[in-house]
């Protein structure tokens, strides 16, 4: 007992020495970067034993299809159709396509160029340092748990249809003296969640399969409620009853940034980067592959939607399965509601997946504790991050209703992708180019304000002057920088592939991912500011020491064995001698 208290002592003692020297340590940690030899090699190797590398082109395209089809079409079409874009739903669809396409090619080049398992967690922390990196991460592991749960509590709505229920609740357990829409306990999500956690702890290659299996049945599923839609609905619901945008071009926008949470997903496909045979060639197929069929699927099964139905009578929760109800038959509702189930499953699958990975990787830097890094030897995957985030996942899928945390999720996804084409401009054109920072920050600084502004400019109907102004100033801006800041494709000649047309796809995408944020609703600024708060003192009061002592360790474990290789070989010019 003695021995534990003097223990418990001394390591609250070396804590509190630890945080008086925080303003040095962030010093020398917010900003430190790594080389992707280190990132391969050495990092890597604190995760003991390595992935095994077993996935294929065509195992990313179903893990990407896999990953969006059962969120978007089945969670959020009924509601966005509804209460923003009306019948032109489909163009909010085109819209978030875009911007998740030209993500998607951002993710791609560093994906072949990085191929690890972190995601925009590592190709952001080997460009902008440790700090933007792990917020990256924090962020994308918010993102993956919350969207996660809140489908699963989609499941729970259409597994109902699928049993001739009607009413989404009816599995549910309401528990009064709880704040609305956290009362409504959802037991099967919880039993979803954790069959998954299960299934996944076994093998990635396993998992891959059963998602293909599913992912295919679920392609044909879409393409049965396509036809059905088209055969049995009406062109006339299309303009019913105020037109195909009755709620203008502003709906169709602010419904964009809704539909986003959609084509969360096609970034898996990134992480399971140190699982993949040829991750050069099958990397961009998957990743920009699943992505395109996606959009065409979302926006054909949005059209079928609103055919069989007008804007306003589309119900916000299973709208698909209450569609089918109402213009065919029980049987066809039935059949809706066990097939989006099945999509459902597919898809936190995937995205169970792909948050394993990045919060094993986040460990592997020590930004989080070590535990969570662990590959187990056996199985190949990261056994404790997998079982740490299915529990962290289950909790809120028990308790939390998806519109309570849908802009959240959003709003945090978004400002992801807006710092990755951020770092893809900025590694172009200066670590691979060896330009001056200088420039390439200034531009990225004077895009970012003037997207801003034509973005504040859309939000506050200043069309007049400040659409033309901030819009003529982006693309002189970086026209501009196009000519006069050289880059060079010469280092990237080993890849297969990289951006075509720079800078201008990640510029786009800078501009499309700050126009959405803006469209957001004020309480997903200020849920995200508490969010952001919370991460940055995790960060300051665990992360930045943690990286600062294991780097620590590493230098002297370096040093120590630099001196030995020296002394042996010292011993052998004597033996020679």
């Amino acid at each position: 007992m003695a021995n534990t208290a003097t223990n418990n002592k001394t390591t609250l003692s070396s804590y509190f020495h630890s945080l008086s020297q925080t303003p040095q340590r962030l010093k020398k940690r917010m900003l430190a970067t790594w080389t992707p030899d280190q990132e391969l090699n050495q990092v890597r190797q604190r995760s003991g034993a390595d992935m095994k590398r077993s996935l294929k082109w065509y195992d990313l395209v179903a893990l990407g299809l896999g990953g969006m089809l059962g969120v978007g079409v089945f969670v959020t079409t009924g509601s966005v159709a509804h209460h923003q874009s009306g019948s032109s739903v489909f163009i909010s669809y085109i819209i978030a396509g875009l911007s998740a396409l030209l993500s998607s090619l951002c993710y791609t080049e560093f994906a072949v160029q990085v191929p690890v398992a972190g995601g925009a967690f590592s190709y952001l922390r080997l460009t902008f340092g440790e700090f933007v990196g792990y917020f990256a991460g924090a962020n994308i592991l918010m993102e993956y748990v919350f969207s996660n749960a809140a489908v699963s509590r989609s499941f729970t709505e259409y597994l109902s249809f699928a049993f001739g229920e009607n009413d989404p609740n009816v599995w549910r357990v309401k528990l009064h003296g709880l704040p609305k829409n956290y009362n409504m306990l959802d037991l099967p999500a919880v039993s979803l969640i954790l069959i998954l956690t299960l299934c996944l702890c076994y093998s990635t290659k396993e998992s891959s399969i059963l998602n293909l299996i599913m992912t295919v049945f679920h392609v044909i599923f879409f393409g049965f409620i396509i036809v059905s839609g088209y055969s049995t609905g009406s062109v006339k619901n299309l303009v019913s009853p105020k037109g195909l945008a009755p709620f203008g071009m502003r709906g169709v926008v602010n419904g964009a940034a809704k539909v986003y949470f959609s084509y969360i997903g096609y970034d898996s496909a990134s992480t399971l980067a140190e699982e993949i045979k040829d991750p050069s060639k099958s990397l961009p197929i998957g990743i920009v592959g699943s992505v395109l069929i996606t959009t065409v699927l979302y926006c054909l099964m949005s059209l079928s939607l609103c055919m069989m139905a007008p804007y306003n009578k589309i119900s916000d929760k299973s709208s698909f399965a209450f569609a089918f109800a109402k213009i065919g038959g029980m049987w066809e509702s039935n059949l809706v509601g066990a097939g989006a189930s099945l999509g459902i499953v597919a898809s936190l699958l995937v995205a169970m997946l792909g948050q394993a990975r990045y919060l094993c990787v986040i460990g592997r830097a020590r930004l989080v504790p070590s535990w969570l890094a662990k590959v187990h030897p056996s199985t190949a995957t990261p056994l404790n991050a997998t079982l740490f985030l299915g529990v962290c996942t289950a909790s809120v899928a028990l308790f939390t209703d998806l519109d309570i945390i849908i802009e959240l999720i959003n709003m945090g996804t978004l400002v992801v992708f807006y710092l990755v084409a951020n770092a893809l401009i900025y590694r172009r054109y200066v670590i691979t180019s060896h330009t001056p920072p200088f420039y390439t920050l200034l531009f990225l600084l004077l895009f970012s304000l003037s997207a801003l502004g034509f973005s504040l400019s859309w939000k506050f109907n200043l069309l007049r002057w400040g659409l033309p102004l901030f819009g003529g100033l982006m693309i002189t801006i970086t026209a501009f920088y196009h000519h006069q800041v050289p880059h060079t494709h010469a280092q990237l000649a080993h890849t297969d592939w990289c951006v075509p047309f720079m800078p201008w796809p990640p510029v786009l995408s800078i501009f499309l991912n700050l126009f959405l944020i803006t469209t957001l609703k004020l309480l997903a600024f200020q849920r995200f500011a508490m969010w952001a708060c919370f991460i940055t003192l995790f960060y300051l009061l665990y992360g930045v020491h943690s990286t600062y002592q294991a780097e620590e360790i590493e230098i002297g474990a370096n040093q120590v064995n630099s001196t030995s290789t020296n002394g042996q070989t010292n011993k052998v010019e004597l033996q020679v001698l």
